[in-house]
């Protein structure tokens, strides 16, 4: 019997990189739910190859003009997740891939309806662990992360216990600007920090990675998924993307993931339980032929003065939450030439020096209105302070 599978962002890099993998096994697998916002040539691209059974789309004029051109066909195109009538069966599989805390409550909805959740939504986990947590639990759903860096972890992990740990090690390109002269970074536009040296990724993500803003993200990530504390975890840099993690254990051996750095191994990984042939989805000439020399470096806080925030982040319950959503505030009016790169960094500390800060930091996330009105006030603080910067 197929697996069914539903993907939710599917015209993201995740999305299109896991129905790359699913297109070399369809025997396998029949695609349920995929869900988009506005990309109107791929997703009609993806209805055409993928034959979905439902497919959402945010954007209502992209939707109005999908619907239009597939009302001959059986497929059921809505504008929201809560349009969608559920059977008792589970989804076998999601990947849940929607961009920013915008996926969070689609990431909940879909932890209740499927088997495994496969998880690349860095927010939805920083924001909204907890809940997903208990829900999970109470749905008998495993949760697995896809980032390379927590699939690393997880598989290093696996088998040995939190006692056995000394430090975790996760790593970080340094993305485009790891050999410019920090004098030039004032200089630096949007075109230039979007150009990864390693991975092909989303825009926001590329910044955040130029910055080493990710590398934060996913050391609040890592706390969260493994219940460990945040001293446990490092962040070094390794400029060929190839190590993954490496975990030091007390017993004085460390382990490392090395793998080429393309999502379709840790996704396709996660879909076949490492039960696969990677040759069969990976171009050879794309494959490392041999193990390259590896080369790990301290982080240099005055190239990447972000690696300052770490000590912050078990300030209070919601700081992560503010430093998410101001972040993705501050990535955003770089991109749209409203504010230099050094500032993103600089105006994000400046957040958490506001009068105001502790009083939202305090709270408890214990629900998605009380995250959401965390959230409401560090977006809206990063945009006040940028106008009082701008005049």
């Amino acid at each position: 019997m197929k697996k069914t599978i539903s993907i939710l962002g599917s015209t993201g890099s995740i999305g299109t990189t896991t129905l790359k993998i699913i297109s070399k096994k369809k025997s396998l697998f029949k695609v349920n739910i995929l869900s988009a916002n506005s990309n109107y040539k791929e997703i009609c691209s993806q209805i055409k190859k993928f034959k979905p059974n439902v497919f959402i789309i945010l954007n209502k004029t992209i939707l109005l003009k999908v619907k239009k051109k597939f009302k001959n066909k059986k497929i059921q195109i809505k504008n929201s997740f809560k349009e969608i009538k559920f059977t008792k069966t589970k989804n076998d599989i999601t990947v849940a891939a929607i961009p920013g805390l915008a996926g969070l409550e689609p990431t909940i909805f879909f932890v209740k309806k499927s088997k495994k959740i496969l998880l690349a939504n860095k927010e939805a986990i920083i924001c909204g662990w907890d809940l997903i947590k208990k829900i999970a639990k109470k749905n008998r759903t495993i949760i697995t992360p896809i980032d390379s860096e927590h699939f690393s972890i997880k598989t290093l992990f696996d088998k040995h216990s939190p006692n056995e740990i000394e430090k975790i090690y996760i790593t970080a390109s340094g993305g485009p600007f790891l050999n410019l002269s920090v004098s030039k970074f004032s200089k630096i536009k949007p075109y230039d920090a979007i150009k990864h040296p390693k991975w092909k990724m989303g825009k926001k993500i590329s910044i955040d990675s130029s910055t080493l803003m990710n590398k934060v993200l996913e050391l609040i990530e890592a706390v969260k998924l493994f219940s460990l504390p945040l001293d446990k975890f490092k962040i070094v840099i390794h400029p060929q993307s190839l190590v993954h993690a490496v975990i030091k254990f007390k017993n004085g051996l460390s382990k490392f993931l090395y793998h080429d750095p393309d999502m379709i191994i840790p996704i396709a990984n996660a879909i076949f339980d490492f039960k696969l042939n990677i040759d069969e989805f990976i171009n050879e000439s794309r494959k490392n032929k041999i193990l390259d020399n590896l080369d790990f470096k301290t982080v240099d806080k005055k190239r990447f003065p972000v690696i300052k925030l770490i000590p912050k982040l078990n300030n209070y319950f919601s700081t992560p939450i503010i430093i998410n959503g101001a972040n993705e505030i501050l990535v955003d009016q770089f991109l749209e030439k409203k504010i230099s790169f050094n500032s993103i960094i600089q105006y994000l500390f400046l957040v958490l020096r506001d009068k105001n800060y502790k009083k939202y930091a305090i709270q408890k996330p214990e629900n998605l209105k009380k995250i959401y009105m965390i959230d409401k006030w560090s977006r809206k603080t990063a945009l006040k302070i940028i106008e009082r910067k701008s005049k």
